[in-house]
């Protein structure tokens, strides 16, 4: 039998993590023996070769419930079902697919997002368009499909950067952020024109890294690790300001998972010092750019005509 889509996947993947599947490799074997696969059919890879199709479909299709909060992600590479996807199953539905899931709140949010940063391309539909007629159909040219596929990996992307940054220690996350910068070219790209402050009474500084690569000036950072709904108010900015006063400081980055009040972000515009507020969605999204914590699995060309090639040349 051929590999399902990760639509049909979505209900039996759900429901193996309700028996206590804790990551999508122990699915695997079970959507193996349900659909009846080959061991040929489950071998076979999708055009980047590093990974099977098997496994590349139920991935989306536990991603897709994830976003639509019936599951949960406690530690990397480990799933759990959430009160919401018990819920879902109790109900006794005989499919679960994007239609199903777009009647949850969150999961048409994060649709609507990567929408909005695809420039209003992305929806929730099947698969997209791989052969001609299904790109007609689609009524997307095959570079318009392409860049919503990539604006939607991305935004998958950020999300699991984001988890992933709230496991890691203090200390560590403090590195990722100055490792972020030195890849964005400050202290020269040089990993020496880094510090880290001592894990007590730094004064609300938690690295210092040089601007350039001679070091003219010095740029401090704060780097708090929240989760979603624990906002950064105006009394941290304040106490960060404070800290960079102290160090006669002029420059500072102040980089949170979670995100700035309006009283935060309107504050930094009242002082004399420069500093720049990083949130959680820009921290991932500039760690995938400049490839901070991310590799790049796969690399599709798009090739045109070379028009000045077939000019007529001179006689």
């Amino acid at each position: 039998m051929s590999i399902p889509d990760y639509e049909t996947l979505m209900l039996p993947v759900l429901r193996l993590f309700n028996d206590g599947a804790k990551n999508v490799a122990e699915c695997l074997p079970h959507i193996k023996e349900l659909y009846g696969i080959s061991e040929e059919e489950a071998e076979k890879l999708i055009p980047s070769g590093r990974v099977t199709l098997l496994a590349n479909r139920t991935h989306w299709a536990r991603t897709y419930l994830s976003k639509a909060g019936l599951l949960t992600s406690p530690k990397r590479n480990e799933h759990v079902i959430t009160a919401a996807g018990k819920e879902v199953l109790a109900q006794n539905p005989k499919r679960i697919d994007n239609a199903f899931l777009k009647e949850f709140a969150v999961f048409s949010d994060w649709i609507e997002q990567s929408k909005a940063r695809a420039g209003g391309d992305i929806s929730a539909n099947d698969d997209p368009p791989t052969t001609l007629t299904e790109v007609v159909e689609a009524q997307s040219t095959p570079e318009d499909t392409l860049e919503s596929a990539s604006a939607l990996l991305d935004s998958a992307l950020r999300d699991e950067l984001l988890a992933l940054l709230q496991q890691i220690s203090p200390t560590r996350f403090e590195r990722v952020i100055l490792n972020l910068l030195n890849a964005m070219g400050y202290g020269g790209g040089q990993l020496s024109s880094t510090a880290l402050t001592k894990a007590s009474g730094d004064g609300g500084i938690d690295g210092v890294i040089s601007e350039d690569a001679l070091g003219l000036d010095a740029v401090y950072i704060q780097a708090k690790r929240y989760g979603p709904e624990n906002t950064v108010g105006r009394p941290h900015i304040q106490q960060f300001i404070g800290s960079l006063t102290g160090e006669s400081a002029t420059k500072g980055v102040f980089v949170t998972t979670s995100d700035f009040s309006r009283e935060a972000r309107d504050y930094i515009h009242k002082v004399q010092q420069r500093v720049v507020l990083i949130n959680g969605q820009r921290l991932a999204q500039l760690m995938i750019q400049h490839g901070v914590g991310v590799r790049t699995r796969a690399t599709y060309l798009v090739r045109s005509i070379d028009e000045d090639y077939f000019a007529d040349a001179p006689a």
